[in-house]
């Protein structure tokens, strides 16, 4: 058996959750993709990283390795769900004013074909299709570099307002 291993490193990820309260969604994403904030320790540790935010889409990209496989050699749909949740609920995130937070409270993914080391690099694209004040619902795609489907999926966010100072 040949043993492998997989090192990871993190800054403290609290700065950039109080800054997350005082910037407009859109503001604070955008910021965090340039990286004046430190990614969130789960992206770190997945290699996954903000490719690109705008009022209402965000997507996440990463290259998925060895270390993301099921024990039936293929990338864990685990891994897929993260990304897609992550992409959706930021999505919802670019919409909200500052001091506005969410949670997700229903996802559904479908997996179309598994995702391999050969893959390549995938995008996950999380789009808004209502921006509501207490909900807000987003699809999402997992794609490779040549478009190619992998997974799709739904969310229900749950909209927490700022609450007045």
């Amino acid at each position: 058996m040949t043993i492998r291993s997989l090192t990871t490193t993190w800054e403290d990820p609290m700065p950039g959750a109080r800054a997350a309260q005082e910037l407009a969604g859109v503001d604070f994403l955008r910021k965090l993709a340039a990286g004046d904030f430190s990614p969130a320790p789960f992206a770190r540790l997945l290699g996954a990283t903000i490719e690109s935010v705008e009022p209402g889409r965000v997507t996440f990209a990463m290259v998925p390795g060895e270390q993301h496989y099921n024990p039936i050699g293929v990338v864990h749909g685990g891994l897929l769900a993260t990304l897609l949740d992550s992409a959706m609920g930021c999505a919802v995130q670019s919409k909200l004013p500052a001091g506005s937070t969410w949670t997700t409270v229903e996802l559904h993914t479908n997996f179309v074909r598994p995702v391999v080391m050969t893959t390549g690099k995938i995008v996950a694209e999380g789009t808004v299709l209502h921006a509501g004040s207490r909900v807000s619902t987003a699809e999402g795609r997992i794609v490779d570099g040549s478009g190619k489907l992998y997974a799709h999926a739904t969310t229900t966010c749950l909209v927490f307002p700022a609450r007045p100072s």
